[in-house]
């Protein structure tokens, strides 16, 4: 019986971090993290505990895969429970408030969207919105304020050209648009 866990759709791998730094997130990124922990000690917690309590069934549990396969499923959700707890407690909200503030002046905040075009490699237009790293999805165009990206274009503004080195080299991106 191989059952993995798995997190909620659009769950983040779990970031390492202490007690003391504060996680930037929206109200949305917010309710994400909350969800997936009353998953984790709700449903996976029964679930684990299910799948521990068939295993032992079994007897032998030196040679048990099931058992001790659900001993690992059950201290990676334990982890991540802790981890989550950590998040949802140092979590500081992104206030609307700032947002709106940084778009009616035009400079780029966390919560800005952003089109840029990158200069170096002559590419098309995309947009960003710039969120705190507990939100970054590159597939969703949602980058960190971390980021190589997103640490450049903060404080900027539309019709700046920015350099950003990054892993995979330097580049020049334009700034066309901040909303």
């Amino acid at each position: 019986m191989t059952n993995s866990p798995n997190p909620p759709a659009g769950a983040q791998p779990a970031a390492t971090f202490t007690d003391t730094d504060e996680m930037l997130i929206t109200k949305e990124g917010l309710k994400k993290l909350k969800e997936e922990l009353d998953f984790l000690k709700t449903e996976k917690r029964q679930e684990i505990a299910q799948r521990l309590k068939e295993a032992i069934s079994y007897g032998d549990l030196s040679e048990n895969a099931e058992y001790e396969e659900a001993k690992n499923d059950q201290a990676f959700i334990e982890g991540r429970i802790l981890e989550l707890e950590k998040q949802i407690k140092n979590a500081r909200i992104i206030t609307e408030g700032t947002t709106v503030k940084a778009a009616r002046s035009k400079i780029i905040d966390i919560g800005s969207i952003v089109t840029v075009r990158n200069r170096t490699e002559d590419t098309d237009p995309e947009t960003y919105t710039i969120v705190g790293s507990l939100e970054a999805d590159p597939v969703e165009h949602k980058i960190s304020n971390e980021s190589p990206i997103g640490r450049g274009l903060l404080g900027r503004e539309k019709g700046d050209i920015i350099e950003i080195i990054a892993p995979a080299g330097k580049f020049r991106y334009e700034i066309l648009k901040v909303a």
